[in-house]
């Protein structure tokens, strides 16, 4: 596969805190790559380095063989989209206008709002499944519809490139699901996806390519066919397992191998 986004030689830190050193990693182009580890591993903050709300200490985030951080914001915004993992609200906004802000990078001085404007925020209010509450205000929702107001602005950015820190935080189970067939579909569409995923059954379902992290490093990536199994399970997280194939796609299922005790 080849890789338009890229990170070389990496040194992550904030402040005097340093999370990653000399990370490399290539992003599959036109994949549906997740990004799975556990908590302060370093997955958001390569995230949030790729998108240059981070600067490196070192090394370099690529796009198109051009440094991100040479890029003019409002083009690397039509490149890349984020949706990070606590976004907050404007006060008193309604949920059409919060997803109308996902075409700010695609106006100018002299452009007024456009057709093309109008029917990207729809489409993307109803790919989210939040078309019925477009006239509602955001802090009015729950967690859950939040949750996919902030999927819906970033579609409606519609850019080559999607990437979403946990995505699936705050949805139930069916929506979670939803979103991560919606994520397979513009995959399928030409769409690049990188996603932060906690559940690594999601990951291995739905993902071409899995990076595993710990520590601030690349444990592992590739298919999940070729990189998830018992040893990786127990070097990354650190968790007895069994790795079984899921009866329903064939794809590496994770079944802890925990003894809890009898029920009380």
């Amino acid at each position: 596969m080849t890789a338009r986004l890229t990170a070389r030689d990496l040194t992550l830190r904030y402040g005097d805190r340093v999370v990653s050193t000399r990370l490399t990693l290539d992003v599959p182009d036109r994949a549906f790559t997740a990004v799975v580890g556990p908590n302060a591993c370093g997955k958001s903050t390569l995230l949030r380095a790729f998108v240059r709300l981070l600067k490196p200490a070192s090394g370099a985030v690529s796009y198109d063989g051009r440094d991100v951080g040479m890029l003019p914001s409002k083009a690397l915004a039509r490149e890349l989209g984020f949706l990070p993992q606590d976004p907050v609200a404007p006060e008193d906004v309604r949920v059409r206008q919060l997803v109308a802000r996902g075409r700010y990078p695609h106006q100018t001085l002299l452009s007024s709002w456009s057709e093309v404007d109008e029917r990207a925020v729809v489409e993307a209010m109803t790919a989210a499944g939040v078309a019925g509450l477009a006239d509602r205000p955001v802090h009015e929702l729950s967690g859950g519809q939040r949750q996919r107001v902030w999927v819906a602005l970033v579609l409606a950015q519609d850019t080559p490139y999607l990437l979403l820190d946990e995505p699936t935080s705050f949805l139930d189970i069916a929506h979670q699901y939803q979103l991560l067939e919606l994520l397979a579909r513009l995959r399928d569409e030409g769409r690049t996806v990188i996603a932060v995923l906690h559940d690594i059954n999601q990951a291995c379902r739905y993902a071409d390519h899995v990076v595993a992290m710990r520590d601030g490093r690349v444990a592992a990536e590739g298919a999940p066919a070729d990189v998830v199994d018992a040893a990786l399970m127990k070097e990354v997280f650190d968790l007895p397992s069994v790795v079984v194939p899921d009866p329903v796609t064939g794809t590496p299922m994770v079944v802890p191998a925990l003894n809890t005790g009898a029920p009380q």
